[in-house]
């Protein structure tokens, strides 16, 4: 197999990695191209950027990952990620494809929390609950954006400012986020963010893996680790209970690795709430100052791999139940129940309202910061 991959890699131009996995010989200077506007005139660009065998496109709106790009065993690249081929798609239609999610990634119940004695509505998308930021997060927003190089490393600077109120949220927030594609191949994730006013925040990146290549059908034969010994159960309406339950002897125990499917049709309580896997995992390793690495995927037809690591305590791993054969992607292809999967790395959902989680509170003079690395192999 090492032969195959260094065969093709000098074919096609890559350096080989020590793990045999085709990387590029260097990045280059990210590239803007005018993706299309929006209703109002605003215009959207689409940079692309390489390094390390990995080919990123990500959009000015939303900061969303249109494309990821990655080989397999023999060097072929293909992309890992689902979206679409026009702002228009994203604007009407689009499950948070690829998107950056703020305020606050994940559900808050009844759009209701209470911060230092005073009560806070927060704008409600998901039947009584708020999702993802509410009605117009920050996935539905135009960032601010600039390439840059640094070393080996190519990347994109994101910013936007959430004014105080937005979606019911208290403070304004500033909110950078870094993208960093390095010499192996990795995309890194910084995630940072200053209030004046003590807020809530929890931000994420809501890729669709589908490590066989987009469009390609069913995830349910990749095979997942997942580091914790505990998950947070939810109830019908998808809020945590306030329960660390065990995943030993249940459908969501991904100690060991095994495929996504094998008991994502078990007849479980919590898989009925989900309509399959939609919950928080509590990461073993708690919050650390340094990504530790808490989720490997693997797609066994392709050899590709995903390893995550991360300074979160929660990784939240939906099945893609919600896909239903209504949207067509980047491939021209219709993605239907099963087609992706996403590992986002987070605080967990609804903290403000458990004081037993870990808390999600920003206040002035703090700077909030996360990190989190995807690194890719075959």
């Amino acid at each position: 197999m090492q032969r195959n991959v260094k065969a093709a890699a000098a074919a096609a131009g890559f350096n080989p990695a020590p793990n045999g996995t085709a990387h590029a010989a260097g990045g280059s200077k990210p590239v803007r191209e005018l993706f299309g506007k929006l209703a109002d005139g605003t215009k959207v660009y689409r940079w692309s950027l390489a390094n390390g065998g990995t080919r990123l496109k990500v959009l000015s709106y939303g900061g969303i990952v249109q494309s990821l790009e990655i080989p397999d065993r023999h060097g072929r690249h293909r992309n890992v990620s689902l979206g679409f081929d026009t702002i228009d798609d994203y604007v009407a239609s689009s499950p948070y494809f690829g998107a950056l999610i703020g305020r606050y990634g994940n559900r808050i119940a009844k759009g209701q929390f209470t911060l230092d004695g005073k009560s806070h509505q927060l704008s409600v998308n998901d039947g009584v609950n708020s999702l993802h930021g509410g009605t117009k997060g920050f996935d539905k927003h135009v960032w601010d954006v600039e390439g840059f190089t640094s070393g080996s490393d190519v990347g994109l600077v994101l910013h936007y400012t959430s004014i105080d109120g937005e979606m019911g949220y208290p403070g304004t927030l500033r909110a950078k986020v870094t993208y960093t594609l390095t010499r192996h191949g990795d995309w890194r994730v910084d995630y940072e963010a200053t209030t004046d006013k003590a807020t809530v925040v929890n931000l994420t990146s809501h890729v669709y893996w589908n490590l066989a290549g987009e469009g390609s059908g069913s995830i349910y034969d990749h095979e997942l680790q997942i580091a914790a010994a505990r998950y947070t159960p939810v109830d019908s309406g998808l809020i945590p209970t306030g329960e660390l339950a065990k995943v030993a002897g249940t459908p969501f125990d991904f100690r060991r690795t095994k495929t996504v499917g094998r008991d994502i049709r078990v007849a479980h309580q919590q898989l009925l709430y989900g309509k399959g896997i939609d919950h928080n995992w509590a990461l073993d390793k708690g919050i650390t100052s340094k990504p530790q690495q808490v989720a490997t995927l693997r797609d066994p037809s392709s050899g590709r791999t995903l390893r995550i690591a991360t300074t979160e305590p929660g990784l939240q791993f939906y099945s893609g139940n919600f896909l239903d054969g209504t949207l067509v992607g980047t491939g021209g292809h219709i993605y239907r129940q099963g087609d992706a999967l996403c590992l986002e790395t987070q605080h967990f959902p609804d903290s403000p309202n458990h004081p037993s989680f870990p808390s999600t509170v920003l206040r002035p003079g703090q700077t909030y910061r996360t990190t989190t690395v995807h690194s890719f192999g075959a």
